[in-house]
């Protein structure tokens, strides 16, 4: 799968990351102990709430030198879903249906309903880390429609390449962090009518590990029949929108003096109406 990313590049283009190029410092995967390539535990806070030797509180030991590795570790990593596919186990990755330049740009375009999965990769990625969270929550414990099993969670370094728009030379302009999850979901009808695996995908700039999971069951869930909201397309990319949600929350503190004034006004009438014994229902009054 090619990864686009808006890198703000207006007349320098900005050529696709490629996952097979990627630089990885962890990559770890629940669904097997044994992974080609290895488990690679890297930065992580996983385990620092753990006191594995609690007399380093008194000061009383060192830390040991690391021993350096015996062996390079490998520049490319492979993809434990690529191993799901060679043994038949789920379907084969799919080409790219439209060229880089045509994919659409979340922040210049709208984000339209039903969403291709280019705009939905994209929404996930931009996407308020709290809000995919209690959403991707919702889907494990509530609505019970996905419990996935991680095939692999991946954080690397990507590079930046350019394309100059004069002489066409590609060139690098650094390196960003990058991170992908994976999930699988129960074995479902595929393609060709064969029961397998479901992929769930996330990716971001970043190395924000459970924002990631809980997007790629978003990923996975958005695509099941007879949705509840809380894996419904449309409730899930909307209402994971940072800036349109925060900027609309926040707006409330501006001042409505003309709006509440109207709601008073309607308040009154209707304490009014009651007190002289018309009980009636009145109909509903909009404030402006």
């Amino acid at each position: 799968m090619t990864i686009f990313f808006a890198l703000a590049a207006y007349a320098t283009k900005t050529l696709p990351i490629e996952p097979e190029a990627l630089f990885t410092v962890r990559r770890i995967s629940a669904a097997f102990k044994n992974i080609p390539g290895g488990q690679i535990l890297g930065p992580t806070l996983d385990y620092s709430h753990r006191l594995l030797r609690l007399e380093g509180l008194q000061g009383d030991a060192e830390p040991a030198d690391p021993e350096p590795a015996s062996n390079f570790a490998p520049q490319q990593v492979p993809f434990v879903a690529d191993w799901h596919r060679q043994n038949g186990l789920m379907a084969l990755r799919p080409k790219d249906p439209t060229p880089g330049p045509a994919i659409p740009d979340l922040t210049r375009e709208p984000l339209l309903f039903p969403a291709p999965r280019a705009q939905r990769l994209q929404a996930l990625s931009r996407a308020d880390t709290d809000g995919v969270l209690a959403l991707g929550y919702a889907n494990m414990r509530g609505y019970e429609a996905i419990h996935p099993t991680v095939n692999e969670v991946r954080l690397a370094y990507a590079e930046v390449r350019l394309q100059h728009p004069a002489t066409g030379a590609v060139f690098s302009a650094g390196r960003v962090r990058y991170a992908q999850a994976e999930v699988l979901t129960k074995f479902r009808p595929g393609p060709d009518g064969k029961p397998a695996l479901e992929l769930g995908f996330a990716a971001s700039l970043g190395w924000n590990e459970v924002k990631l999971i809980a997007a790629a069951m978003l990923d996975a869930a958005m695509d099941l029949p007879e949705p509840h909201p809380a894996h419904t397309e449309e409730f899930v990319l909307s209402h994971t929108e940072p800036v349109e949600a925060s900027g609309f929350c926040i707006h409330y503190k501006l001042p409505h003096y003309v709006t509440f004034g109207s709601d008073l006004d309607a308040l009154r009438k209707a304490r009014a109406q009651v007190a002289v014994g018309d009980d009636s229902p009145q109909p509903a009054e909009v404030a402006e």
